[in-house]
């Protein structure tokens, strides 16, 4: 602090050397205050939900552990286990609908010696099923015969179903996967919103069916995988997840990574996809092992993991000008700057080009952004570099105005290329759902459970990128899949089931 009583100096040389240190004084607090102004503002935009309570955590920690013992069990054909103390399986409540389906040989006659056959019974197995708004119960009615002639017995086969041994339906494996990765309902919630209606269904046997069911469809996600980066350009994200370390009690920050592919902005006719994959952490060896096939453009932030991707040659950084902007706007936020508003609206006037070449041809594209888009973003640049020096090195507009200058010669591809983007917001958009979802089920409790959620969520979400209800595509899927052959799977794509 100053000592507001000292005298001033009267020796010009002293008053000089007085005021040079208090200018330094001010300059100094000056810098603190506007990191500090900055941090408050950064905060006042985060907001925290409150703690969750304590049997809401154990509870989302049974469902995530148990879903991945699901999942391991038909990855490893294991048969399942049947604990000594496992609760009785209870009867189907009587008041939920039947509907009766009756499956029959067809034949008339006895195949072995061509006696007419007489029915002697049946076998009645009942399946739950969920259709959207209401539970149903398929009753699968398979009468045995015994010919007249020989004593010989025929029956029709029972079915395929998603799940052996068990009783879900197509339709409401699908209800729930929807509704855990999607609509972010935890298991045990589900527990009880079917307890409402008369359905007793614990939360370990959603988890088993969670698991089972991502375990059947997972040659469907990696056919989706094999799609998207079949594309010229792909955009990557990845943002953190909580998984539990066994043995500590605590959790470890682990991953979810998001490769999208989606050519609508140029006019192509590949349809879009997201395909996700779980690492258990953030380390550069994981999109270098996802990605070790591919060969193109890849946007993405600047995440120094995928420097070795770059270096290979083999693919091609586009940065993103969405992080670009983002720092500007949060110098406004908190300062009210000049300079970052004037940074921002020249960025406007990038995205005001994109707006008019969306959905163009490439080459349209590519020439609207010479035309039109370069001019601005030269200016920028230079305009950039010459702010730098007016301003303290150590501000938070200084840190944005550096942090831009490193990304534009990584964005300059964009201008020359119309298969290219701006910005990375395409797999943005595809982490929305994740972080929605995990302020929900807080953790995953393996990463066998993290592999299942990045299978639910590659099939959920290409769907809604499709414009298909993937609540009745995974409800078709499951029922076609279990007798499907592997080398066709790619034939129950959701584009292709929808046309």
């Amino acid at each position: 602090m100053l000592d507001v009583d000292k005298s001033l100096p009267k020796d010009p040389d002293e008053l000089r050397q007085f005021t040079a240190i208090l200018l330094a004084e001010v300059r100094s607090q000056a810098v603190l205050i506007e990191k500090l102004r900055h941090q408050l503002a950064g905060q006042r935009q985060c907001r925290f939900g409150s703690s969750s309570e304590s049997i809401e955590q154990l509870q989302l920690a049974l469902e995530t552990s148990e879903i991945a013992v699901a999942k391991m069990t038909v990855k490893l054909r294991l048969p399942d286990e049947e604990p000594r103390d496992k609760p009785k399986r209870r009867p189907i409540p009587d008041h939920i609908p039947r509907m009766e389906v009756e499956l029959t040989t067809g034949d008339d006659d006895c195949a072995q010696c061509g006696g007419g056959l007489r029915r002697l019974g049946e076998d009645v197995t009942e399946e739950l099923e969920y259709v959207p708004g209401r539970f149903i119960v398929n009753r699968i009615v398979r009468p045995r015969f015994a010919c007249s002639g020989c004593e010989a017995f025929t029956q029709a086969a029972l079915p395929s179903r998603p799940i052996e041994r068990g009783r879900p339906g197509p339709g409401l494996l699908a209800h729930v996967l929807v509704n855990k990765y999607a609509d972010h309902l935890p298991l045990y919630r589900q527990s009880g919103i079917f307890e409402r209606d008369g359905i007793d269904i614990d939360r370990s046997t959603l988890a088993d069916w969670v698991g089972k069911s991502t375990a059947l469809l997972e040659p469907l996600a990696d056919a989706i995988g094999r799609h998207v980066l079949a594309g010229q350009a792909i955009f990557a994200d990845d943002t953190p997840v909580k998984m539990l370390a066994p043995g500590t009690g605590k959790t470890a920050t682990a991953r979810l990574w998001a490769y999208g592919r989606d050519e609508r902005p140029w006019g192509g006719d590949a349809p879009p996809a997201s395909w996700y994959q779980f690492s258990p952490d953030r380390k550069g060896q994981h999109p270098k092992d996802h990605l070790a096939k591919y060969r193109g453009w890849m946007h993405a932030d600047g995440y120094a993991g995928f420097e070795d991707l770059y270096r290979s040659g083999d693919i091609h950084e586009v940065a993103c000008m969405a992080h670009v902007r983002r720092k500007f706007v949060d110098v406004h936020r908190a300062q009210g700057s000049a300079i970052a508003n004037e940074a921002i609206q020249r960025i406007a006037q990038l995205y005001a080009v994109e707006k008019e070449a969306r959905g163009s041809p490439p080459d349209r594209r590519a020439g609207l952004r010479q035309a039109h888009a370069k001019p601005i973003f030269d200016d920028l640049e230079v305009w950039l570099h010459t702010q730098l020096p007016s301003i303290s090195g150590k501000s938070p507009l200084a840190g944005a105005i550096r942090y831009a200058l490193t990304r534009m010669a990584r964005l300059r591809p964009y201008l020359d290329h119309g298969i290219l983007e701006l910005d990375n917001n395409t797999a943005e958009r595809a982490m929305r759902s994740v972080a929605i979802g995990r302020k929900n089920y807080l953790f995953v409790g393996s990463q066998t459970g993290g592999r299942a959620a990045a299978i639910a969520y590659t099939l959920i979400e290409t769907a809604k990128l499709n414009r298909i209800d993937p609540q009745a595509w995974l409800a078709d899927t499951l029922a076609r899949i279990p007798d499907y052959k592997i080398n066709r799977v790619d034939d129950l794509l959701p584009w292709k089931t929808a046309s």
